[in-house]
């Protein structure tokens, strides 16, 4: 059970960087990634239409064998994993949880800023995990739609971009905030701009590091660790794109460091 692989997905690119981080925290893990890249973004689709996608991956997933679930995706965590879970037997974790405590625990003065999919910010989840640590704390949020179609067009470092960028933060940074959540898990890709934008005083918080060190604790609490792996073992990890596999194994290959890296496509609409 334990050699199996983690099930980690996303609606497009996003998710790769909670990849990214499971594999330097858990070099010994195997990945089977796929991205849901001819039906991105999910940001402003219904709860029904992201519960209906979320089904049909795992579903794809479940055909690979894994042995655990990561939703690399704030929309999907916060419209579907609640009624997801409910079906399965694997355990599966979300990104929104391992943001929140996070932000939660590094606020100085109880106000903390959200930014994500129109989707994200309307369920109010965070703002729900932020008050069970603290029900102090002020959630700001603010919903950043072009974000994520920017970032699967790759102008991470286009000034069009920064300008987006500033815009939506504008009204945030007027609020005061300490902290702040990049509530997509496209959104580190950007971190750069963000850190230039809201300077030294306000803190970054990725939910993608925090939730590869949740699925950590997860895989050990549950025996599920890969602990056999030999000396200098490196798993074989395999990718799945619903559409556009080249421009996403080019895209993967840079931010991962994985050369050779080729996914293939996935009718899901088929589970």
């Amino acid at each position: 059970m334990n050699k199996k692989a983690i099930g980690v997905f996303d609606s497009g690119v996003g998710g790769l960087t909670v990849a990214k981080e499971i594999m330097a925290q858990l070099p010994d893990e195997r990945i089977i990634y796929f991205g849901d890249t001819a039906r991105v973004p999910y940001g402003s689709k219904s709860e029904e239409t992201v519960t209906r996608y979320t089904r049909q991956i795992i579903r794809f997933l479940m055909t690979k064998d894994v042995k655990a679930f990561v939703v690399a995706c704030n929309t999907m965590s916060a419209l579907s994993l609640s009624t997801v879970e409910k079906d399965l037997t694997l355990p599966i974790i979300g990104v929104v949880e391992p943001g929140a405590f996070v932000a939660g625990n590094a606020t100085k003065n109880k106000k903390v800023g959200v930014i994500g999919t129109e989707s994200t910010i309307r369920s109010g989840l965070y703002t729900r995990c932020l008050k069970r640590i603290d029900p102090e704390i002020e959630v700001i949020g603010k919903s950043c739609p072009l974000f994520c179609p920017l970032v699967e067009e790759g102008l991470i470092d286009d000034p069009v971009t920064e300008e987006m960028a500033r815009r939506y933060l504008f009204g945030l940074m007027r609020q005061d905030i300490d902290t702040l959540i990049m509530g997509c898990t496209h959104y580190p890709l950007l971190k750069k701009t963000l850190a230039e934008i809201v300077g030294e005083k306000v803190t970054l918080v990725n939910p993608a590091y925090e939730t590869a060190r949740e699925l950590r604790h997860l895989l050990k609490r549950l025996h599920l660790e890969n602990e056999a792996a030999p000396a200098h073992y490196k798993p074989a990890h395999d990718f799945y794109v619903s559409d556009s596999a080249e421009r996403f194994s080019e895209f993967a290959a840079k931010l991962l460091h994985i050369e050779g890296l080729s996914a293939q496509i996935v009718n899901i609409e088929d589970y």
